[in-house]
């Protein structure tokens, strides 16, 4: 069994790979839920539906966001009658929210995940990681906003001073899930807003002690693959590189996969983790993430 911990951009790709490699039973997704939040009155989840859209091949890889050839009739029609949406929501992605917020009102978020994965035939567990509702704050320049505002109004352009986010109780199962599996994979998801939160979970740090951990870095030279993890990681102190996310990860970490084009700091890695894994990172096509997956399922002793 594999627990992946994924975000909504990064891992996805990466899950791709895995899929096609493992069986997809076999897969357990623990899914940040920190960026959660109401938007024209539906509950938008956006990395659990990545990841929903993703298992069920529905995804928009274009944007890595939405369902691919999706229509944007009510979102347009909104507009016409003077209700501007922050979020750009499809139809059918739209259909997806409000399904899951009219089965969150009845069963929780967890058993409405549940439902909605078999719904789309996919066979992995995807959980989220927490039921409990998420509060983030991204300090700026300009003001402490929201994230999304930050992300889409002001399109991650504010210098980052600090970002803050609430802490919250893990979902039933995710520590039993974490110590019974033969690995835990942290995806390339941004390691302060995707991952972290993951990771200040009562119980996962300690769990994931017990268990051979693999990351893959979604930094390369001194950029983000995607995303504004570096302005972020940049804001915490903490070193936009793979060393800085190695040592965000080394308590638990049993070995990091970092792009070719930082081959140059594989000594300097090993003396945070044991093992450095140098491979392509860059997943453009399926048959990379493919590659990728399956150097990783490879590592595991």
């Amino acid at each position: 069994m594999i627990t992946v911990l994924s975000g909504g951009t990064g891992t996805p790709k990466l899950l791709q790979g895995l899929k096609e490699i493992v069986n997809p039973s076999q897969l357990n997704i623990i899914v940040n839920t920190l960026e959660n939040n109401y938007f024209s009155g539906v509950y938008v989840s956006a990395d659990i539906d990545t990841v929903l859209y993703t298992m069920s091949d529905m995804i928009n890889e274009e944007v890595w966001y939405g369902v691919k050839d999706d229509t944007f009739i009510t979102h347009e029609r909104l507009a016409e009658l003077g209700c501007e949406e922050l979020l750009r929501i499809g139809d059918i992605d739209r259909a997806t929210k409000i399904q899951k917020t009219q089965l969150m009102k009845r069963y929780g978020l967890k058993k409405a995940c549940e439902i909605q994965a078999e719904n789309m035939g996919i066979e992995s567990k995807i959980i989220p990681m927490s039921e409990q509702q998420s509060d983030i704050k991204i300090v700026t320049d300009i003001g402490e906003l929201e994230f999304h505002d930050f992300l889409i109004k002001h399109q991650s352009q504010p210098k980052v001073l600090d970002i803050k986010f609430s802490n919250v109780s893990p979902s039933e199962g995710i520590i039993d899930t974490i110590e019974n599996s033969d690995a835990v994979i942290i995806g390339p998801s941004n390691p302060i807003t995707s991952i972290s939160p993951i990771l200040s979970l009562e119980g996962v740090h300690d769990a994931l002690k017990d268990t051979h951990v693999i990351a893959v870095s979604p930094i390369i030279g001194s950029g983000a693959v995607s995303g504004p993890a570096n302005k972020f990681m940049q804001a915490l102190g903490i070193e936009v590189s793979s060393i800085g996310v190695a040592s965000l990860y080394q308590d638990f970490l049993d070995n990091i996969v970092i792009d070719v084009k930082d081959f140059h700091l594989k000594s300097q890695l090993n003396q945070i983790v044991n093992k450095v894994t140098v491979t392509n990172t860059i997943m453009n096509n399926l048959c990379v993430k493919r590659e990728l997956a399956q150097i990783i399922i490879d590592s595991i002793p």
